[in-house]
């Protein structure tokens, strides 16, 4: 296959001249220098990735932490906005630069598990705990922090590996991960991820990229977009964000998205304990899908760009965090401040916590079985 890889040899372009000798910067769509990707990090290489469609989208990617750094997609009017949030260079996403999780690829376990603690076939594991005493996704050096070793790529797709050895971040298991973002022509990015182990292990994959579907976050909060959620229930969480175990109905009650509504609407409702304790929305939603990826599970639509994203997935759940703890300290892709609630993220999953919870759906990964997982993120305008 051929391989779009960009780095400083390859990004740089030189272009002689009539007159003299000019040098020049071949950027991607985003503005993205490549040359600013080309770097390592414990001892391997990362680089920027551009996938591209024939409608004029582009999808950009890092193999640190199997990061979307920029997607971009026409509005209304034709123009192309940005609709994720990151940084202009890898060094930004480095966790000794900014521990933040824009765009990665999460694992081994995806959201909480409580007190870092589960038992799998008699034996009890103790995680890293670094979120109010729980395990939060995989732990303080989980897969958004790792390089991702790119096996495959082409103008549209990458598929990058991950080894996580036995013991990482206290998982059993040496477990071989693979994740393919696909650009279609449809202007949807088709995610795929795969797995497999040597001993009997958990996993829950999804990515976590900072949607504002206007395209200016430093001028429109998600506050004002509007959001439907294919899910009749939810799973309500306490003061640390961890699940109860409980399954409670959205009707009646601020987490209600069966019919789409602004954002802002009762994102505020301290007198709700759910919104209280999350500062807003940080909450899975069970999906009335039946876990069929060609149902819509999930429908965001910005009215200042005209931009609609829809979710698809075979997960029962998503989590839907509303940018709560954003709070104007990091300063992104072009030199914009993030501001609380100025993106929002879908994480496809299963539900928190579920190593803990016996009837909810398992987690489990067993030698000779192969994980797998599918999100599409499908773009359109109205």
């Amino acid at each position: 296959m051929k391989k779009i890889f960009f780095s400083a040899g390859v990004a740089i372009i030189a272009a002689l001249a009539a007159v003299g000798c000019k040098q020049e910067i071949a950027l991607t769509k985003s503005g993205l220098n490549p040359a600013d990707f080309d770097s390592e990090y414990d001892g391997q290489k990362t680089a920027l990735y551009a996938l591209t469609n024939s409608k004029g989208m582009e999808v950009c990617i890092t193999n640190f932490g199997g990061r979307i750094v920029s997607v971009i997609v026409p509005d209304r009017n034709g123009a192309f906005q940005d609709v994720v949030l990151g940084f202009d260079k890898v060094s930004d996403y480095f966790p000794e630069n900014h521990a933040t999780d824009f765009g990665a690829v999460i694992g081994r376990y995806a959201n909480r598990i409580n007190q870092g603690r589960f038992t799998l076939d008699g034996t009890e594991y103790q995680l890293a705990q670094n979120n109010f005493g729980h395990c939060l996704h995989g732990g303080p050096k989980g897969w958004q922090y790792h390089v991702f070793t790119v096996v495959e790529s082409d103008s549209e797709h990458v598929k990058l590996e991950l080894i996580s050895p036995d013991g990482d971040e206290n998982f059993p298991g040496t477990v071989k991960a693979y994740v393919t973002y696909t650009l279609m022509e449809d202007n949807s990015l088709d995610i795929r991820y795969e797995a497999i182990t040597d001993a009997p292990t958990i996993i829950n994959m999804t990515n976590h990229s900072y949607f504002n579907l206007s395209g200016d976050p430093a001028n429109h909060s998600i506050t004002e977009d509007e959001l439907y959620v294919n899910a009749a229930t939810f799973t309500p969480v306490d003061s640390t964000f961890m699940t109860s175990g409980e399954i409670l109905p959205v009707a009646g009650t601020p987490m209600d998205f069966t019919q789409p509504k602004q954002i802002g609407r009762d994102i505020n409702r301290r007198d709700f304990d759910q919104i209280a304790f999350g500062n807003g929305y940080d909450h899975n939603f069970v999906l009335d899908t039946q876990r069929d990826d060609s149902v819509v599970a999930l429908e965001c639509y910005s009215p200042a760009s005209g931009i609609v994203l829809k979710v698809y997935t075979d997960e029962p759940g998503i989590q839907v965090y509303s940018g709560n703890f954003l709070d104007g300290t990091t300063v992104g892709k072009k030199g914009v401040t993030y501001q609380q609630r100025s993106a929002i993220c879908f994480e496809t999953q299963k539900y928190p916590d579920t190593p803990n919870k016996p009837d909810w759906p398992s987690a489990v990964l067993r030698p000779g079985e192969t994980y797998s997982s599918h999100c599409v993120f499908a773009f359109a305008t109205r």
